[in-house]
């Protein structure tokens, strides 16, 4: 274990086991021939989720990424969502999107993107999350798909992370405390 990890609270065989899950439900509602699945990853940290959930889908998906930002402070979301890499597609009214995100706090994020994407045609938009934390909620959303819920921790690891550290860890660690307030 990493020494800045204060305890692993998602290993490594229980993360394979909650995207197993997932990868079915979405496998059962996006079966059929007038699918047409789009996997948006919301960079950076839902690389590592969305790159094991397409590999345990058996549907056929498309990938597409976009960059959002709603942290001004490291470890404080601003509410204020700004879109750093959009996704530009004229094919967007035939596809049925699955915003992947590795986890939601808030809520506001994953509630405005849902939106936005609706706004610019496309077929249908639901969200995936691999952690949720709906302690944190500040608007009544709900994802589509949820792995666990978790408490209200600073994780890091499988993606996420804390001033770009921490991502390759092969778990959802709690970090030290005394890492991100110093």
């Amino acid at each position: 274990m990493h020494p800045d990890i204060d305890r692993i609270l998602i290993d490594e065989e229980q993360l394979d086991s909650i995207i197993t899950d997932i990868a079915h439900q979405i496998d059962r509602d996006y079966a059929g021939e007038d699918k047409r699945l789009l996997l948006l990853c919301i960079l950076k940290g839902s690389v590592v989720f969305m790159g094991e959930l397409m590999k345990k889908l058996t549907v056929p998906v498309e990938i597409d990424f976009m960059k959002v930002s709603s942290y001004g402070a490291q470890t404080k979301s601003t509410g204020n969502i700004n879109i750093i890499l959009d996704l530009y597609r004229q094919d967007l009214h035939t596809c049925d999107i699955l915003i992947v995100e590795d986890i939601i706090d808030s809520g506001k994020t994953l509630s405005y993107l849902v939106d936005y994407l609706n706004l610019k045609g496309a077929k249908s938009v639901k969200t995936v999350t691999l952690l949720d934390k709906p302690s944190r909620r500040e608007v009544d959303f709900q994802p589509d798909y949820h792995g666990i819920e978790i408490p209200d921790f600073f994780v890091v690891g499988y993606g996420l992370d804390y001033a770009e550290k921490y991502r390759a860890l092969p778990y959802v660690g709690i970090l030290k405390p005394e890492i991100y307030t110093h």
